[in-house]
């Protein structure tokens, strides 16, 4: 049988739909899991959907990761040459309201992904992993040499957690494995149940906005384009054993066995009241803004150290935020009509 491109699952979520996006543009061929579930409003996940149909090489398989029978018959059809995990329960409020939704999609679903990749080994397995994982912890850049293990929600935990079966999967059948720890990750067809899109929906409207932390926050906004172009450039590169790697001094990011951790950011922390005033000055049209106390389980602050990202492939985010609120705002403003 001959080894298929690319898998990505969640390929009509956010970031999944623009790295699928890329791939064909490229010429290669992707199958796209999703089970389309109703987190927040179905109909944007159809439109990135229908974009990557009309791709000949793109193959839609309507799956849950939790639906371990269908995962292995879809591997054992396709035997994929890389594995690109981005499906997952997200957002870190939602998971204070309903945390089983994150024990079934984010550990159940990820250990299907894994038992599916150890019986037909792909060249490359990628997941995401998540910039809320460093909790409790306040070194500044925030490194994935660091110790965490101080999550301040269960979806942190939860993303931690799938760093640990990784490991173990890496360490037990030599499947070469790695995590990307995104950071705020924004851009045109993004989540609705993020900041920017929840701002320029308010602002719009004519409502107020809640301004956690009364505004005393910041954030290492990354662009999509940026997170795609760094996920591209690291496909080709699984991880091999670090022979320097010391159980006396055990390195997180790295292992005597096939595995890594990246953190991708755009390595300049923004205050979130800049934020608003660039995404202000976009929409031409201020802001209504109501201060609040910084809710339970968030930070204040988040400022990734990319380094090893960059080292292993050139590449570092770096697209500012004043350029990816302005594609956001034209992107939100054609596709609703306005």
């Amino acid at each position: 049988m001959d080894r298929q491109d690319v898998l990505i699952t969640g390929a009509a979520g956010f970031i999944g739909f623009h790295l699928a996006r890329r791939l064909l543009d490229a010429g290669g061929s992707v199958t796209g899991l999703d089970n389309l579930n109703d987190y927040y409003d179905v109909r944007l996940k159809k439109a990135r959907l229908d974009i990557l149909k009309g791709y000949p090489s793109f193959r839609y398989c309507a799956i849950d990761l939790t639906d371990k029978p269908a995962v292995d018959r879809l591997f054992e059809e396709s035997r994929f040459r890389t594995v690109i995990n981005l499906a997952a329960q997200a957002g870190v409020r939602y998971s204070l309201i309903n945390p089983y939704a994150y024990l079934e999609s984010n550990l159940h679903g990820f250990l299907n992904i894994l038992e599916a990749c150890r019986a037909h080994r792909p060249d490359h397995l990628i997941y995401a992993s998540s910039s809320s994982v460093y909790g409790a912890n306040r070194k500044i850049p925030f490194s994935t040499h660091d110790n965490v293990d101080h999550p301040l929600a269960l979806y942190a935990a939860t993303k931690k957690s799938n760093e640990l079966m990784a490991h173990a999967y890496a360490s037990l059948y030599q499947l070469p494995v790695s995590g990307l720890r995104f950071f705020t990750v924004y851009g045109p067809y993004g989540r609705p149940d993020m900041a920017l899109f929840l701002f320029t929906e308010a602002i719009l409207a004519d409502r107020p906005i809640d301004v956690f932390n009364f505004g005393r926050m910041r954030r290492d906004f990354t662009y999509v384009d940026d997170i795609v172009e760094g996920i591209v450039r690291l496909m080709p590169k699984p991880p091999t054993g670090n022979p320097q790697w010391d159980g006396l001094r055990p390195d997180p990011s790295t292992s005597y066995a096939p595995y890594r951790l990246y953190n991708m950011g755009n390595h300049q922390p923004v205050d979130l009241l800049y934020f608003i005033e660039v995404l202000e000055q976009k929409l031409g049209k201020k802001a209504i803004k109501n201060f609040a106390p910084l809710q339970a389980g968030d930070v204040e602050a988040t400022y990734a150290d990319c380094s090893d990202l960059e080292e292993v492939t050139g590449f570092r985010p770096r697209t500012p935020i004043e350029e990816g609120i302005g594609k956001f705002v034209v992107w939100y403003k054609d596709f609703y009509g306005i």
